[in-house]
């Protein structure tokens, strides 16, 4: 994996986990969907990447 995909999901994960508490503190449901969809996409795309670390090497 690319240390600046590796560094994107990082932040996007970080986004999301800060939208999360944000949201749960505010009483904000919709804020705090948003942030767990976003850490799971970022998990997601990493774990794509480590696929395809796979196969390419």
């Amino acid at each position: 994996m690319s240390i600046k995909n590796k560094i994107k999901n990082e932040v996007r994960q970080l986004i999301g986990k800060v939208k999360a508490k944000i949201g749960k503190v505010t009483g904000n449901r919709r804020l705090q969907v948003q942030g767990k969809s976003q850490q799971a996409r970022a998990n997601l795309k990493q774990i794509a990447e480590k696929a395809k670390d796979v196969f390419k090497g």
